[in-house]
This record gives structure tokens, sequence and C-alpha cells, in this order.
């Protein structure tokens, strides 16, 4: 389970459907304060426009549905077609969880589509490769997402006290892009809003209807944004970041 892509898969078999890209985008951002961060500015564009971007280059990826803030879904739906992304199908209100949000984001992609990646807002370092990994593991299998095993050793604790070591072997964590059949998630879903259950992620949701995950192996470069230092982190990285796209590693 290396950090370097995968070895470039066959290109898209077109007989398997389209495929539509969910970015959750609605969240407040508390943990990293002051402006949302998903609008705050990397490089040249805003984090959510470089993070749609990398799908807005992939050949795989049909559409984009954004689930905004409620009160900036006219002005999110401007500014990323001011940034160049015109694979953008909809934005659409979000809701008041993660979970709802891709709801509601899912209720708008296009009609053709059979195949959903969901995608962190926040997380623009997911290389094309690994993109295509997973979609070609939902063709494959129904339902894929990138994951990468746990390095750290890990203990409980209570209050401040160290308890015992957690078997890490077999634990991984997990990444974006989730991807699955469509009719896989929209069942999941309905059954989440039935049933009145949260889920930390879509992966969770499909699994509870009763359908195995594929996991594909993912990189730690692929970090999610979340905190002040993680914002320090992905501000030293971009540029290099963007220099090893421009310039890849013959396959």
């Amino acid at each position: 389970m290396a950090d370097s892509p995968p070895d470039r898969p066959a290109a898209p078999d077109d007989r398997a459907g389209h495929v539509a890209v969910i970015v959750p985008a609605a969240g407040r951002g508390t943990r990293l304060g002051g402006q949302r961060k998903q609008f705050r500015h990397l490089g040249e564009r805003p984090l959510l426009a470089q993070t749609l971007h990398v799908f807005e280059r992939h050949p795989g990826v049909e559409a984009l549905v954004v689930a905004a803030p409620e009160d900036d879904v006219r002005k999110v739906s401007t500014m990323l077609r001011a940034e160049g992304v015109t694979k953008l199908g909809a934005v659409v209100s979000g809701g008041d969880s993660r979970q709802a949000s891709v709801r509601n984001a899912l209720r708008a992609a296009p009609a053709g589509v059979d195949a959903v990646l969901v995608h962190d807002a926040v997380r623009p370092f997911v290389h094309p490769d690994h993109v295509t990994a997973v979609i070609d593991a939902v063709r494959a299998h129904g339902a894929a997402s990138l994951a990468i095993p746990v390095a750290d050793t890990l203990r409980r604790a209570e209050d401040d006290r160290f308890g015992a070591t957690v078997d890490r072997s077999n634990l991984f964590q997990m990444q974006t892009p989730q991807g699955f059949r469509r009719t896989w998630l929209e069942t999941a879903h309905r059954t989440g809003m039935d049933d009145g259950r949260s889920a930390t992620d879509d992966v969770e949701l499909v699994q509870r209807s009763g359908h195995e995950v594929h996991l594909v192996p993912g990189s730690r470069r692929n970090l999610k944004i979340t905190t002040p230092d993680d914002w320090q982190l992905a501000q030293t990285l971009w540029p290099h970041w963007t220099e090893a796209l421009s310039h890849p590693t013959p396959s």
C-alpha cells in the first residue's frame, strides 16, 4: 500500500455508464476557524474549485454536483463557473449534516448517471489515477473507496491515562472518493433517512444496506484539510503537487 499512484488502468468502459461526482461543501469548518475553509484560496483558486478541477480534468467523470451552504448556492454556482468548472451539473442547498447534503446532491445528479463518487470538498490532493482506480472498482464490484492502513500505534485512554493498545493490523483510515452504483447509494440514503440513523460516511450507509465495499489503496498525500496545521501543510505542499501533476512520471 505505497503512496505512489497505481499503475494506470485501462481506459474507462463506456458501456458501464456515466459517472457523476458529488461534493458536499456546506460545512462550517469550525475546527479551522475564520472563513469557511472550502472558500479559502489555495494557490490561485478557492479550495473547493481546486478540488473540483481534479474531476473537471478527469475523462471518466461526466458531471459534478455540489451541495453548498443554503444562503450561498447562487454565489457558489457563479464562482465555480467563473473558475472554469464546465462539468458543473448543479449546485444545491446542503443539509444540516454531511449525510443530508449528499442526499440532496444525489437527487440532482443527471438522469443518465449510474455510478456516483462522493468526495470531500477539502481533499484537493487526490491523484487522478486513484480516481480512475475507484471508478474501475465500482464498475467491477458495485462499491469502492480509497483507504490507507493505520500507521501509528493506537491506544485507548480514559481521562488523562492510557489504557490498552488496539491491534491496528486490520485497521484502515477512510478517504474519498468513495464510489457506488447509483441505485445502491440511493437505496442506502433512503433507508438511512427512514430509520433515522446517522453514518460517518457513505460506505457505512451502503454496508448497512447489505452490500460489500471494495478497498482501493489510497495515498497519505490525499489529506483532508481540517485543522490550522492541515491548512499550513496544504499551502506548503500545493506548489510541489501542481508541479508534479504538470510533469507526471511515465507509467
